[in-house]
């Protein structure tokens, strides 16, 4: 692998392969920032990388691998320091939904969900912070969602409380970059247009939401773009979520948990 050089920033984006994490992909490509991109996928991270190195003329690395594993954060860190990588923006995107109730999961899987959503972002936090922190410039995007402020619900026992967790996590180290140039900031989006549903399997019942509830890919990740850019502590994407969000906060636990519990039923598998 050839020494990158030093001065150029890097963006690298967890769970690259698809959704989300490959919009980021595109958007910080376009405004030339170069790439390492990390998730299972090798194929279709390669795909990407052809395809963004001959579109925009971008360095675009790939880094094939499951943050399921508990030294992965490391790796990938590593991975960066041996190849003079400077990563100037950290988008913790990968994750993934755990349908159905507590019980009816094996430990590994809930273990593994933990790992991949809550241990290993703060890892690579905890890993390129000090960097950024040194060099006075950075960002890191966190990518959390609405259900972080929405009332908790019966299924997808782990998913709303690691969200919880990041949010929070996010707010704190926000405090103690932003003396330092270092933008943190949690994205919250609703539900988007991605394969998410698919893969967890919930696609058929959240199809039933109105159309109004739903934004594409693109539009949650120029906003998250902007907020992290601004220095924004939270970005909870399109207005509809604002109001959402906003309303769970102003309005008392039991009287949201009553309200919501019912609707958000319909669209959580048990």
């Amino acid at each position: 692998m050839t020494q990158h050089h030093q001065s150029e920033p890097y963006a690298l984006i967890t769970g690259a392969s698809a959704g989300l994490g490959k919009e980021f992909a595109r958007q910080l490509a376009a405004s030339g920032l170069n790439l390492v991109l990390t998730a299972r996928r090798e194929e279709q991270l390669h795909e990407l990388a052809r395809q963004l190195q001959q579109t925009h003329g971008i360095q675009a690395l790939v880094f094939p691998g499951d943050l399921a594993n508990e030294d992965e954060p490391q790796r990938i860190f590593n991975f960066c320091q041996q190849n003079g990588i400077v990563i100037e923006w950290l988008v913790n995107n990968a994750g993934f939904g755990l349908p159905g109730e507590f019980d009816t999961h094996p430990w590994d899987m809930h273990k593994r969900t933990l790992q991949v959503m809550l241990t290993a972002p703060v890892h690579l936090c905890h890993l390129f912070y000090p960097g950024m922190k040194a060099r006075g410039k950075g960002y890191i995007l966190n990518i959390a969602s609405l259900a972080a402020f929405a009332p908790p619900t019966a299924g997808h026992t782990l998913y709303e409380a690691i969200k919880s967790f990041l949010v929070k996590f996010s707010q704190s180290l926000h405090l103690e970059g932003k003396d330092h140039g270092v933008h943190v900031t949690a994205v919250c989006p609703g539900f988007t247009y991605t394969e998410f549903h698919d893969v967890n399997g919930t696609r058929e019942m959240v199809s039933r939401l109105p159309k109004s509830m739903w934004m594409h890919a693109d539009e949650v990740v120029r906003l998250g773009i902007a907020a992290a850019q601004a220095n924004q502590d939270v970005c909870v994407t399109g207005g509809k979520n604002r109001f959402i969000a906003w309303l769970s906060s102003a309005l008392p636990d039991r009287w949201m948990r009553k309200l919501a519990g019912k609707q958000i039923q319909k669209y959580r598998k048990r």
